[in-house]
């Protein structure tokens, strides 16, 4: 019978320390808040987008075109001729790859 009051109130005393020592107050209602925050913010809307694909296609052709002008001008400007439309060009380039790029990127 001492053995079974001696294993009780050893149960008793180790699960009350266990308790005490467990979690401070402070954390778990830190942690009751954010699960409440994480309920609280909706999902994020994932939308499909849509390219304007022939737009896209016109774009692209264009931008090669324009680009299979400049090797000839910098042979041009090897053999000392600047062409007069090669900046111009170069905008051109630089004007389309932009939309291209903002077109499909999210």
């Amino acid at each position: 019978m001492k053995q079974l009051t001696c294993i009780l109130l050893l149960f008793s005393a180790s699960s009350a320390y266990a308790q005490v020592k467990a979690v401070p107050a402070g954390v778990r209602q830190a942690d009751q808040t954010e699960s409440q925050t994480d309920r609280n913010i909706p999902p994020p809307i994932t939308q499909r987008v849509r390219f304007d694909m022939a737009r896209l296609r016109q774009d692209a052709d264009e931008l090669a075109r324009i680009a299979q002008t400049i090797p000839p001008d910098v042979s041009s400007i090897q053999k000392g001729l600047l062409p007069k439309d090669m900046s111009e060009k170069l905008k051109q380039i630089e004007k389309l790859s932009k939309q291209i790029r903002k077109e499909v990127s999210p």
